[in-house]
């Protein structure tokens, strides 16, 4: 894992696409990412609902993340009208027992259902990976999928995402993916 840290003075970056716009967490988007980590049909992949803290936890790392390395997670906001409709980054997870990612930062998205099944994702993540490449000349991203959402599997395919392998995760089997 590279951990040079974010140099002194540089801001977070937004991103703006046709629909969309990106931007880094603030403490006011508490409660769109308690909406988003307390959805059962958001989380059906992923796992059980967060507490009001663990979503506070979360808040403050993706913040820490962007303080310390100048990437992270950005908010999905629709480009007409601000909703907030998702979250998409990537970082550095340091998951335990997980040492096939090496070196490379972890991809990983999430999308409100009223947002699903409308190219959003396949927008934002597009976005992002070139952002990553361009801004921080990393090519190379790793990401996680539960091999029973389909939807996720065939976005990070289409983003050039290969499955190289499977592993636990918690009580969950994802699979491995990396882009190079």
């Amino acid at each position: 894992m590279k951990s040079s840290p974010r140099k002194p003075g540089s801001e977070a970056t937004s991103i703006v696409t046709k629909r969309l716009v990106l931007r880094p967490p603030a403490v006011g988007d508490f409660d769109n990412l308690a909406a988003l980590w307390t959805d059962p049909s958001l989380l059906r992949y992923i796992g059980r609902a967060s507490t009001q803290e663990e979503v506070w936890v979360r808040l403050l790392k993706y913040s820490g993340h962007w303080a310390l390395f100048g990437f992270g997670y950005w908010m999905l906001r629709e480009a007409d009208g601000g909703r907030v409709i998702g979250e998409a980054g990537v970082a550095w997870q340091r998951r335990t027992g997980m040492t096939a990612h090496g070196d490379l930062p972890e991809a990983g998205w999430m999308l409100a259902s009223c947002a699903q099944g409308k190219g959003l994702a396949r927008e934002a993540l597009a976005a992002i990976l070139d952002w990553t490449e361009e801004r921080l000349g990393q090519k190379g991203v790793t990401c996680l999928i539960n091999p029973m959402n389909d939807a996720s599997v065939r976005l990070a395919e289409a983003q050039g995402f290969k499955k190289f392998g499977t592993t636990k995760m918690g009580e969950s089997i994802v699979d491995e993916f990396v882009r190079q």
